[in-house]
């Protein structure tokens, strides 16, 4: 071998200089060439197609999730007769909110799975609790037996929202993230709308809320099992040192031609540190406080603006129009999901903080038509028209970007070596702030009157415009590396 590279070498010395600028010009040509192969490759997005059904399947849990949230709303009725606590309306209240609670517990651990075991066991551990607990729940025939049930499908319904969030950003090009990251919301959506269905016949057929739990251990089923199948982040597999996995999950989802981009990406924030442990101090201060806070602030808001209330005042404000509960509740699902499918059309086309804003702002003029619907100077028929207009166009506009936004941006704008237990805290935040706008609602209606509630919740929509424009930045189209760049100083 030495022989030959000595023979070319004193070649190369006999050529003429001539020669030699032959030789160079062949050799800058090569590497041009080689250069804009690789710009070729890295401009050009990937298939979506390739992730697509990884997604699918990830927003099975999404789906779950709605569909948890709304099974007992019909049904409960029914649930109360057959198990003896009909006329208890704290029983009925436990039943309601004890997955709640228990999501809060769930919601606390979720980043740890998600980082210990991975994106995919995370959610075959979410998926695990909801089956057991939707038969438990099918099966029970007292109210201990009802609330056991309830707890373990809350505990999954906790560690559901920040794996997919994670999930479908880690997997999904920065082409359509945002679209994909819609798809979360609309399955929630849909889940919601078939709780609505499936509990449809529950009133003339002795016994089918059982039915109704039971339907809902068949999507987990499917999540636990097609998981298997699905790809595991790259991200987590990087962070794990496990490389050639990585660039083998990169091929499955982005193609072959973009994997070594997509790794050299990965390595371009490789600061040794991955393996350490987050703590909690580094979330509430240090250089990562700012995306910290920026994520928790947005779910607070999202929350104080009054989604909750409307969606557990909806039913009183239909039935003084005249329109039964279940028609009510189509209503509200309809805008819902129309909303969430406009967002996933607009999501990167747009972009997260335009959403952001014109939702916020939306949201604000829906609460001063309910403030208007509240004034007694405004005639009974036009305050009804306008508290159900009002009503729908919040519904509607909160799909558009409060819902779905922040959701899908905070696992965007977190770096990757927090990224799971951040997104764990601001969940948490987002279910503490969730439970203590369900129990002061009515409370604080029956203080305050409806025009000065709905006043505060137009301020706080107003208010979380003002902060998107002054701290939400634009992740539409970029890479996961190029947000983290961006946001943080390198060290």
């Amino acid at each position: 071998m030495w022989g030959r590279q000595r023979e070319a070498f004193s070649m190369y010395k006999r050529m003429s200089s001539r020669d030699h600028s032959v030789v160079m010009d062949v050799e800058d040509n090569s590497a041009l060439f080689q250069n804009n192969m690789d710009v070729e490759v890295e401009t050009t997005n990937p298939s979506w197609w390739l992730s697509f059904p990884h997604v699918v399947v990830a927003t099975l849990s999404s789906f779950l999730f709605g569909y948890h949230l709304g099974v007992v709303n019909e049904p409960l009725e029914s649930i109360s007769l057959d198990l003896g606590f009909s006329g208890n309306t704290l029983a009925e209240g436990l039943v309601v909110s004890t997955c709640l609670g228990s999501a809060f517990i769930g919601s606390l651990f979720s980043g740890s799975i998600a980082d210990g075991f991975g994106r995919r066991k995370a959610f075959q551990l979410c998926a695990l609790p909801m089956i057991i607990g939707a038969s438990i729940s099918a099966t029970s025939k007292s109210l201990a037996g009802m609330l056991i049930g309830r707890f373990l499908v809350g505990t999954g319904m906790g560690i559901s929202p920040p794996v997919v969030a994670l999930y479908v950003t880690e997997v999904s090009p920065a082409s359509v993230r945002g679209t994909y990251g819609s798809l979360i919301q609309i399955a929630t959506c849909l889940g919601l709308i078939g709780a609505l269905f499936v509990g449809i016949p529950v009133k003339e057929i002795a016994g089918w809320w059982r039915i109704c739990f039971w339907v809902s251990t068949i999507p987990a089923g499917f999540l636990a099992l097609a998981m298997m199948f699905c790809a595991e982040s790259p991200h987590w597999l990087y962070k794990q040192g496990k490389i050639a996995e990585a660039e083998a999950e990169f091929e499955r989802l982005l193609g072959g031609s973009h994997v070594k981009h997509a790794i050299v990406e990965l390595s371009k924030l490789d600061r040794g540190d991955e393996a350490d442990t987050v703590k909690l101090s580094e979330l509430l201060y240090g250089r990562h406080f700012r995306v910290v806070y920026i994520g928790s602030t947005l779910f607070a808001l999202q929350q104080l603006s009054g989604i909750n209330a409307v969606f557990y005042f909806s039913s009183s404000v239909f039935k003084s129009a005249g329109v039964p509960s279940d028609i009510a509740n189509a209503f509200i699902g309809v805008a819902n999901l129309s909303g969430s499918i406009i967002a996933m059309l607009l999501m990167d086309k747009l972009g997260r903080k335009v959403l952001l804003l014109w939702s916020f702002f939306g949201m604000t003029i829906s609460m001063v038509l309910q403030v208007a619907a509240a004034n007694t100077y405004v005639s009974g028929s036009g305050s009804l028209y306008l508290s159900v207009g009002g009503m729908l166009m919040f519904v509607l506009t909160f799909a558009l970007g409060a819902g779905p936004v922040p959701s899908l941006l905070l696992p965007e704008i977190f770096p990757s070596r927090i990224r799971a237990k951040a997104m764990a805290f601001c969940m948490t935040v987002h279910w503490v702030f969730n439970f203590f706008v369900g129990l002061l609602f009515l409370r604080l209606l029956e203080q305050l009157g409806p025009q000065l509630l709905y006043s505060i919740f137009a301020s706080v929509c107003m208010m979380a415009v003002v902060f998107v424009k002054k701290n939400v930045i634009e992740t539409k189209g970029k890479s996961l590396q190029e947000i983290e760049i961006a946001l943080l100083p390198q060290d």
